[in-house]
């Protein structure tokens, strides 16, 4: 769960440092906490994903308009942001909490009325929560919502060495996955009022020029998985976290007040979105006393961000009592994730839940042989099995 050692030698001797990227081009790594923070509030550092230096770490380029708006700039990227963001709005997410907190006491009834234990947290909680809450905002049919967990599952194994044809499992699912959204994007396309979820609202801006088709699909996909293995993940690993922790779990369970700044530091401590967050030099940029030539790539560790004990005393030390706002776990500036408020609603409501229904929840094995994701660039755990 904590960050590979050599990032506290980078901070310490090349806070700002050049290296060559898996796909041959050059790169900057940025470790220390200050540094990441600016240049992702930086408007001179880009998103854009068709700069020839921007690095993809081997995934294939797209057509600008094409692109996922996670990898496009203002005004563009703000036209996504402005469309979508609404869905994930404090009030409106807020508003679903009644629903959200049924579907999470249902799924633990499904859990404890399971006869064989130990059981696999990860398939039975941790997966299917999130895809189901995100298939309501998207406006995925309930009675579609078996394949998306199957066809998500699939498309992360990327990579993962135990799973047999993980890759070839992984590019097959990711077809399934965009053919999908793709019948579900041209149903909305055909209809006069294509509805107010992110589908309609993404189908209406094809239907007045501001989109392109493809890029309602790109995007479509990207929300789907995006949303999912980060929360999955998010509440396999805090579960874990929090069971080797039982003092400080203990304390938020006795003062219902701890969990929300529980929640920030398990945010903090974990980083899992990690290797993802790209950029480039739209020009000449000097940070601490480095220049970043125009044209090469940036990678902003957030997870060395979190981890600087400059920013953060002991910051290697899981501590609920921290609550650390200012983490760079959802990222910063105008690419900061937009779903956060959800993430943190799902969270609060599954952390609550579970701990409350299965007071006697504990780890089946020692935690060293969890098995973890090791091959991936968004950290998590293939499995968790837990007893009571």
């Amino acid at each position: 769960m904590d960050p590979p050692a050599a990032y506290g030698w980078l901070r310490e001797n090349a806070p700002i440092r050049r290296v060559e990227l898996a796909d041959g081009l050059p790169g900057w790594l940025v470790t220390r906490y200050d540094d990441v923070r600016e240049l992702l509030a930086d408007p001179r550092v880009s998103s854009d994903a068709t700069d020839p230096g921007y690095s993809l770490l081997g995934a294939p380029r797209m057509a600008g308009k094409d692109q996922s708006f996670l990898r496009t700039d203002p005004p563009y990227h703000t036209t996504f942001r402005r469309m979508l963001g609404k869905h994930f709005a404090m009030k409106r997410v807020h508003a679903m909490r009644p629903r959200i907190q049924e579907l999470v006491d249902k799924t633990i009834d499904e859990l404890l009325a399971r006869e064989k234990r130990p059981v696999d947290l990860v398939e039975h909680l941790a997966l299917p929560i999130p895809s189901t809450v995100l298939s309501w905002l998207l406006g995925v049919p309930a009675e579609d919502q078996a394949f998306f967990n199957k066809a998500s599952e699939d498309l992360l194994a990327r990579g993962n060495p135990d799973v047999a044809d993980a890759d070839e499992r992984s590019t097959a699912a990711r077809t399934e996955m965009v053919q999908y959204i793709a019948k579900l994007s041209d149903e909305r396309l055909a209809m006069d009022d294509p509805g107010e979820d992110m589908l309609g609202d993404m189908a209406k801006a094809v239907k007045d020029g501001t989109i392109s088709r493809e890029a309602m699909i790109n995007s479509g996909v990207t929300l789907l998985v995006a949303g999912h293995e980060t929360t999955a993940n998010m509440t396999a690993l805090g579960t874990a976290i929090l069971l080797q922790h039982p003092d400080q779990l203990a304390e938020m369970k006795a003062e219902p007040g701890l969990r929300a700044g529980a929640i920030e530091e398990l945010l903090r401590f974990l980083t899992i979105v990690h290797l993802i967050v790209v950029r480039v030099a739209k020009e000449d940029i000097e940070v601490a006393g480095q220049v970043i030539p125009k044209g090469e790539a940036i990678i902003p560790l957030n997870f060395s961000a979190n981890r600087d004990d400059a920013h953060y005393p002991d910051p290697d030390v899981f501590d609920i009592h921290r609550a650390p706002r200012d983490h760079l776990a959802f990222g910063f500036g105008v690419h900061q994730c937009m779903g956060q408020p959800l993430a943190r609603l799902e969270l609060d409501i599954i952390f609550e839940t579970l701990f409350r229904r299965i007071p006697g929840l504990r780890l089946a094995t020692e935690a060293e042989s969890l098995p973890y994701k090791t091959y991936a660039p968004i950290n998590g755990l293939t499995g968790l099995p837990v007893t009571w």
